[in-house]
């Protein structure tokens, strides 16, 4: 089985495997060439600014050992910007109110608390689906801090029904983790300098960054990043909302009807699959979409 595409991870062997083994590409955003010019093994001065759009998978520990140089600063871990994170645990404990759900959550290395806003989960995650304790799930969101206790403010929460997937997530944010540490494993194919961000020897590249994601690049355009298995329909709205400029409010669901020509139905349906992909969220009310990559 493919557990990068199942799980959105980049393909690779191991951290120190050589050639072709290792080349799944974390070049793409954490260590390598970014529009033809090559990072320097274990990061180089711009290592604070790279990657702050794209979504890092990363342990408990990680997230409370993170830094944050003042208040209104971003939390940086490995010194690189922390702005949208994905992590797998076990639900501990369950507080739900009226406007939010909090989960106390614990993956071995550590626990803290997530929170969800109700209304947030209604357009991306359809039919409510109760949490419950001693579940694992998969959480995607931004962390947060408040009276100097940090939390994690969810976007999406899904349940994990195959536990692999438990073991890859480690796996991901380890290679990704010694990847800023100590640079990319030797023997690595680079990535070229063109707009395609293709892995040098390979006609596909990963994008680690959002999860391995699949690439499309034409010979004079940009690359495209798609979540793997998503439809059609899910992948032109991707398109669509990649080229109108971001704002923090999103793109309305009524103005991607419209540029696409679906249907609303069709279009609800397309945005849960990026939203289970871990790809979309809403922002000021459920009509706003907000892509987590960013990508344009």
């Amino acid at each position: 089985m493919d557990y990068g595409s199942n799980y959105g991870g980049g393909g690779y062997t191991s951290y120190g495997a050589g050639g072709g083994a290792g080349a799944g590409g974390f070049s793409t955003h954490y260590g390598g060439s970014q529009g033809g010019s090559q990072a320097s093994p274990g990061g180089s001065a711009s290592r604070g600014s790279r990657s702050a759009s794209t979504l890092r998978p990363v342990t408990i520990k990680q997230v409370l050992e993170a830094t944050q140089p003042h208040p209104e600063a971003e939390f940086k871990i490995d010194d690189v910007e922390l702005t949208q994170l994905t992590l797998v645990a076990q639900i501990r404990g369950v507080s739900e109110q009226a406007t939010n759900h909090t989960y106390k959550m614990d993956d071995g290395t550590g626990t803290l608390e997530v929170k969800q806003w109700v209304e947030a989960t209604a357009v991306l995650d359809g039919p409510s689906e109760k949490l419950r304790p001693n579940q694992y799930v998969r959480v995607l969101g931004t962390l947060k801090a408040f009276g100097g206790k940090r939390h994690l403010g969810a976007h999406h929460i899904r349940p994990i029904t195959d536990f692999n997937e438990i073991h890859y997530h480690f796996l991901e944010a380890t290679a990704i983790h010694l990847h800023l540490t100590k640079g990319p494993p030797e023997g690595l194919g680079q990535v070229t300098g063109g707009v395609g961000h293709q892995v040098h020897g390979q006609g596909q590249g990963r994008d680690v960054a959002m999860g391995g994601m699949s690439v499309a690049a034409g010979g004079g355009g940009g690359a495209r990043y798609y979540p793997p298995n998503v439809s059609s329909h899910s992948r032109r709205i991707l398109d669509i909302v990649r080229s109108k400029p971001q704002h923090t409010d999103g793109t309305h669901v009524n103005t991607i009807v419209q540029m696409c020509g679906l249907s609303l139905p069709d279009v609800e349906k397309a945005i849960y699959e990026l939203a289970d992909a871990g790809i979309a969220y809403t922002t000021i009310d459920d009509s706003h979409i907000m892509l987590l990559d960013n990508q344009s």
